[in-house]
């Protein structure tokens, strides 16, 4: 019991990138302002959705679930970046930090079933149009939402529950910019073999099977579209899956790399590099993906701001060349 407690009351350090010491103002600026533009950025998508009627749909409802999940998802780790960089506050508590590799841990597997779910729909939509829209209900889709996260969650909880039993006796210094598992799996004085067994095996999990389905789901949808003997039709079908497909291609690629190896990751700034990619590129570029790629959503948010321009006073006397 005194072990568990002196545990608790650890407090860690995040070693973050010090080897770009003469570079911190200007991460601390870049940062920053990708949280702002990524916080911004989603929570346009997710008005947009709420507020068009022409983006009422199975699609888009699974696209607002997935941008309020980045909202939080950058908010779980930028924000502590921030601090480090400029209140210059490395230090983050036992608790802290399983807090902050809970949610980070949860809101990534949620986002695995969540894109798994979409890559169904979009398979639904283009393989079987007819039965398009008694498949996909609204309980239908609430229900695929619901299981993302409640297996997100889920998984992160039986992940934690092993990592936080583990003793730190020092040093406390995570090699990361975050609370990772395997950075946190690296400072424990104690056998990590089951926590890492448990860890690997629900990475797995939580990662192949949902790479599974959307990998058959565009296979079949692949096999469809090539039978389609027209060819402006084929190019349609093509462009209603190529911004989910791009955000999929990055977002496994990423995670795979970190997440399904059967061993600690050693602390090398590859993987801080990578981690970058999916806690920090993926969420800033998905908006823009889903917005360059897709017509209904450029109309739709075309229209918010043509309404915007009539309402303001200053705007009247604007061009309305957007608006024609």
């Amino acid at each position: 019991m005194e072990e568990k407690n002196s545990t608790q009351g650890h407090v860690f350090l995040l070693l973050g990138f010090p080897a770009l010491p003469d570079l911190h103002v200007l991460l601390s600026i870049v940062f920053l302002l990708t949280y702002i533009l990524t916080v911004l950025e989603n929570v346009v998508i997710i008005a947009l959705i709420k507020t068009n009627c022409e983006l009422c749909k199975p699609m888009y409802f699974f696209l607002g679930h997935l941008s309020f999940i980045e909202v939080w998802y950058v908010s779980v780790t930028i924000p502590k970046l921030l601090a480090n960089f400029i209140a210059e506050d490395r230090s983050i508590s036992f608790v802290g930090c399983m807090t902050q590799l809970f949610f980070f841990s949860s809101f990534m597997c949620t986002e695995c079933v969540l894109l798994s779910a979409m890559a169904y729909d979009r398979y639904v939509a283009i393989c079987q149009p007819l039965r398009y829209p008694v498949m996909m209900t609204y309980q239908m889709c609430l229900y695929l939402v619901v299981v993302s996260w409640f297996s997100g969650f889920t998984v992160s909880l039986i992940k934690i529950s092993f990592v936080s039993q583990l003793n730190f006796c020092g040093p406390h210094v995570i090699n990361h910019f975050f609370c990772d598992v395997s950075p946190v799996l690296n400072l424990a004085c104690t056998d990590t073999s089951l926590a890492e067994m448990v860890d690997f095996v629900l990475a797995l999990f939580i990662l192949l099977v949902p790479l599974f389905i959307t990998i058959v789901s565009y296979l079949l949808i692949v096999m469809t579209i090539l039978h389609i003997p027209n060819t402006q039709s084929k190019k349609k079908a093509f462009s209603t899956c190529s911004s989910h497909l791009t955000v999929v291609t990055i977002f496994f690629s990423a995670t795979l790399f970190m997440y399904a190896r059967p061993k600690k990751i050693d602390p090398f700034d590859l993987n801080k590099l990578v981690s970058a990619v999916y806690t920090i590129v993926t969420p800033i570029l998905n908006p823009f993906i889903y917005c360059l790629r897709n017509q209904e959503v450029k109309r739709a948010l075309k229209k918010a701001l043509c309404e915007k321009m009539k309402i303001t006073p200053v705007a009247r006397s604007l061009p309305s060349i957007l608006c024609t």
